[in-house]
């Protein structure tokens, strides 16, 4: 990766950030989540994904369902930031004069499908997957999931057929990012060793730092991992990213902060972000 295009991707993942933190007020949104899957997010659209405003109705695009929907904030954002929609829209969050709320919805350009109630877009990306491979296309169909999502039986039973039907052009991409609404994965349903309950249903499986773009590259230049397997990618996040004062936080998986929290945040943001930029050494190929 060129220094050039690591700038470009943490530039924007940072400007996705900051639309999420001023989506989390007047009624709030699921700040956290939003802001561990952010970098997965604008790395997918930025960095791999064949799919532009362009050609959002060709059937040979890519397709990237979140079945997360809950994480939409940071997808609402990255369409901003990419031109797909107007920056000045996001204010809209949660107005009756728009469509922009707490789950995705196809009425906002680049949506791909509706997702809120849990499980059920692995199902429907592995129909995506099925229809193009019947067509004839090459194209690919990547599916992110939160980790407490893996509680569905729905997921499994969608990789158990994907497995049996040789379905390499679907990807699965985990946002491990250890909590589950107001608790952490491990101490509700503990998934561990997830690795090796995916490569059981047939996958075959990396893990990489969700919020390093270098692995990103690295990871899906590699798709698919196996000619004759779905793909899956456990990405280890933290929940709030970018923000130290809620990160790793079991009460900040939703949020609805006054305007000067909101301001606050944003100074924070601002601040995490140049301690960083002064403390790290990046290593760019």
């Amino acid at each position: 990766m060129t220094q050039e295009k690591h700038k470009e991707l943490k530039d924007r993942a940072f400007a996705v950030r900051e639309h999420i933190i001023r989506m989390s007020t007047d009624g709030g949104c699921f700040t956290g989540a939003s802001l561990s899957c952010a970098d997965l997010i604008v790395y997918l659209y930025s960095g791999f994904l064949n799919v532009s405003k362009d050609n959002l109705q060709d059937p040979q695009r890519d397709f990237l369902l979140l079945s997360k929907g809950h994480d939409v904030p940071a997808l609402y954002g990255t369409f901003a930031e990419l031109g797909w929609i107007e920056k000045d829209r996001l204010k809209n969050h949660l107005k009756s004069n728009d469509s922009i709320y707490w789950h995705p919805n196809r009425n906002i350009p680049g949506i791909e499908f509706h997702s809120g109630s849990l499980g059920h877009l692995p199902a429907v990306g592995l129909g995506i997957a099925m229809d193009n491979r019947l067509r004839g296309y090459n194209n690919r169909v990547v599916v992110i999931t939160g980790d407490g999502e893996l509680d569905e039986g729905s997921v499994w039973e969608t990789l158990h057929v994907a497995s049996a039907y040789k379905m390499n052009n679907l990807t699965i991409v985990v946002d491990r990012n250890h909590f589950q609404a107001n608790m952490k994965t491990e101490d509700l349903i503990p998934l561990e060793p997830l690795a090796d309950k995916f490569e059981a249903f047939g996958c075959a499986v990396k893990r990489i730092d969700g919020h390093d773009f270098e692995a990103l590259e690295e990871t899906f230049s590699q798709l698919p991992f196996h000619k004759e397997k779905p793909s899956v990618i456990i990405a280890d996040t933290v929940r709030g990213k970018g923000l130290p004062s809620i990160e790793a936080r079991a009460d900040r998986w939703f949020c609805n902060f006054n305007a000067a929290e909101v301001e606050s945040l944003m100074k924070e943001l601002h601040g995490a972000a140049e301690t960083t930029l002064t403390s790290e050494t990046l290593t760019v190929r």
